[in-house]
């Protein structure tokens, strides 16, 4: 069932066997195969993930290349509703280990927000990261372009670099180091700081080695046209030709809710998993770009896959088997 503030008092008193906390790829494959066992689940969504933002899956087996992201959540929320799992916009504020359940709160709506606390036996974090994009007076002009010929993920869209001239933005100098894998690409990388970091002169030798020019004015403004680049315009009045680039600036991670929840292992801002996608707490699983490991779209629908399955076997293990009772010998059952 789709919930909203006008109708989820019905499900407060409901203990959910898990609670999904982000709506993307990972979330909602795990909603699907949750529903699909007979599990009560619920998908808090808060809206506007990393996936939502993909202009075209090129490298996900069996869909058109030119599928937009936002287009494979929508059909596969409406799987995940109409096989019997409840669906709720809202961000996930805060996680409470409660022994054998999880209280969840969630705000829901921006405005004249409220603050129900959901209930559930397992957790599956499913909430991703953000890619940080560069800031700019004007951010339209930024997301004319982003996901589109300007991407933030070598993995997905190297390829459709190959061989382009190509800038790669960062606002570190470690990040800087994407260059020398994006040459697998294309040789063609001019590298922007935006203004935001000093570069050391071991860097700058390395990239004058590989013949790639160091811009560190801010960027002013992208050009081109019809969400094709032509090149990047700088503060300073610089244009630097470009018909792609890579933004390699870093991710913010939905991962604040868990924070208070003790005897989680984390490798940064990841969470450490098993094969199963299970964390180092038995109730909560972790899925997509939150657990430690590759961050793509394929890799996600399987972690949320492996999630479901895992607690659906700890579920059907603790429960009583279910018996064709009528068949059953009158000398038998009374054993």
């Amino acid at each position: 069932m789709k919930l909203s503030s006008k109708n989820l008092e019905s499900r407060l008193n409901t203990i959910y066997d898990a609670i999904v906390v982000g709506g993307g790829m990972g979330g909602l494959s795990a909603a699907i195969y949750l529903a699909r066992y007979g599990l009560k689940c619920l998908v808090v969504e808060k809206g506007k993930g990393r996936s939502f933002w993909m202009q075209e899956l090129r490298n996900y087996v069996g869909i058109d290349p030119t599928t937009p992201g936002r287009e494979i959540l929508n059909h596969a929320t409406k799987q995940a509703i109409e096989w019997g799992a409840d669906f709720l916009r809202g961000y996930v504020e805060e996680v409470v280990d409660e022994g054998e359940t999880f209280a969840v709160k969630v705000k829901v709506g921006k405005q004249n927000s409220i603050y129900p606390v959901f209930r559930s036996k397992y957790l599956i974090a499913a909430s991703g990261i953000i890619d940080i994009l560069p800031q700019l007076d004007d951010m339209q002009n930024v997301y004319d372009y982003a996901g589109y010929t300007l991407h933030v993920c070598m993995i997905c869209d190297g390829y459709d670099m190959w061989d382009q001239k190509s800038v790669l933005i960062v606002a570190n100098e470690s990040q800087i180091n994407a260059a020398f894998v994006l040459n697998w690409f294309t040789p063609y990388i001019s590298v922007l700081t935006h203004g935001l970091c000093k570069v050391s002169e071991e860097m700058r030798r390395k990239l004058a080695e590989y013949g790639f020019p160091l811009y560190e004015a801010p960027i002013a403004r992208f050009v081109g046209e019809n969400h094709k680049l032509k090149g990047v315009e700088l503060v300073d009045g610089t244009f630097v030709e470009a018909t792609t680039g890579l933004i390699n600036m870093g991710s913010i991670y939905h991962n604040q809710y868990l924070k208070g929840i003790k005897g989680l292992q984390w490798d940064g801002e990841n969470l450490v998993t098993n094969e199963m996608c299970q964390t180092s707490h038995e109730r909560i699983f972790a899925v997509g770009d939150l657990k430690k490991g590759l961050n793509q779209v394929a890799v996600a629908v399987a972690d949320g896959a492996l999630a479901a399955t895992q607690i659906w076997r700890n579920i059907r293990r603790q429960s009583p088997p279910r018996k064709w009772v009528e068949n059953i010998p009158p000398s038998l059952s009374a054993v």
